[in-house]
């Protein structure tokens, strides 16, 4: 099944491993969960060997255990859950596979814009049997965490500080009350959140000033803060995971050399390092230099080798991909990447040799191109 999608949810892609480890818990459960705590945890992390279980779960997200953890205790609770921090830090995909996880849907998903309003938190009404029928319940549309609230399961609300205050404060009632009135209606007209509901938000970090959270609405929540991933070795399981999985996904047969990617982490390192020594945002990219674009830069570094290259990935290639990817201020980002062209990858290459002297001359033309 999970085939036939462009990208199956967590539930479909992991759904024999999720039947296994269902099958094999005797943990407590909380509420209505699928899996235990202990589980779940599991199913995120990975399994290790004094698990002693008969097949080995693969770790899905990448972090501290303690992240995990109390994100699980926190809906465990019956409080909502906020996970904050910069962007590309895993938020989004942490969200996913808890859902996942906890009751067999991560789908059920709100996204915060400036053009969301209560009506996408809350219901909305099909016009054609209003007109018809008149204004009920088979002519309610309930949104996503309105169908979470019935069903007991979990909602996510995406991007929660780009939504306007008259959205953040619709959710202070769902969360404290668990229950959405509908005036409109006199009969059936309260829609009460059975057991085994709650929310699971993100917020990015650097959204701070865009739609700050009320104190009232903080209060609902338990907040996690995911770090940046600073660690080389922590950051490359993570690349090389995603990378693992897009080749799969593309059914894709192409050499990855390991010194590649110590090159490509060693740019974005040496670039965050400058941009947190620079005294203006002018001497900084326009790029947050996350883990989730290193990965963008890859993927596109792999997918230009296999249709256009001889199916190997090359230094050149993916010094290409990078400056194509950071490069997009001009000419500010094309300035920043030419100085670290100039004064770092030159230097590294004439004293490390290898692969670097290639990732040089790539950049040096990507950027001549783009200048």
């Amino acid at each position: 099944m999970s085939d036939d999608m462009l990208r199956a949810p967590a539930e479909v892609k992991y759904a024999e491993e999720l039947d296994y480890l269902e099958s094999i818990d005797n943990g407590p459960k909380p509420f209505t969960w699928r899996l235990s705590p202990r589980m779940i945890r599991m199913f995120i992390l990975g399994s290790e060997r004094s698990d002693g279980i008969d097949r080995e779960i693969p770790q899905k997200w990448f972090g501290d255990r303690s992240f995990v953890e109390r994100a699980i205790v926190t809906l465990a609770s019956d409080r909502g859950l906020l996970l904050i921090g910069d962007p590309g830090t895993g938020k989004s995909w942490l969200a996913e596979l808890l859902a996942a996880a906890i009751c067999r849907n991560s789908t059920l998903v709100v996204q915060g814009t400036a053009g969301t309003t209560e009506d996408h938190i809350k219901y909305s009404w099909n016009v054609s049997m209003v007109i018809a029928k008149g204004q009920s319940r088979e002519s309610m549309i309930p949104s996503p965490i309105m169908t979470a609230m019935e069903r007991g399961v979990i909602g996510r609300f995406e991007e929660l500080t780009r939504s306007t205050s008259d959205v953040q404060d619709a959710l202070i009632s769902i969360l404290s009350e668990k229950y959405v009135s509908i005036p409109e209606l006199d009969d059936d007209n309260i829609v009460f959140a059975q057991p085994g509901f709650s929310i699971i938000a993100t917020a990015n970090s650097r959204d701070r000033g865009v739609n700050d959270l009320s104190s009232a609405l903080k209060r609902r929540f338990n907040f996690v803060r995911i770090p940046v991933v600073t660690n080389k070795k922590s950051e490359a399981e993570i690349v090389r995971f995603r990378t693992e999985e897009l080749l799969r996904r593309h059914q894709i047969e192409l050499d990855l050399p390991p010194t590649l990617l110590d090159i490509l982490l060693q740019s974005f390192a040496d670039l965050r390092s400058a941009a947190a020594s620079a005294t203006s945002d002018d001497e900084k990219l326009e790029s947050a230099l996350s883990t989730a674009e290193q990965i963008g830069v890859l993927e596109d570094a792999i997918l230009h080798s296999h249709f256009f290259g001889d199916r190997v990935l090359r230094a050149q290639t993916l010094a290409s991909s990078l400056v194509g990817s950071l490069a997009r201020r001009s000419p500010e980002d094309l300035a920043i990447l030419n100085k670290y062209w100039h004064g770092v990858v030159e230097p590294r290459s004439k004293k490390a040799g290898g692969e670097w002297p290639e990732f040089l001359e790539g950049g040096r033309e990507a950027i001549s191109t783009l200048s």
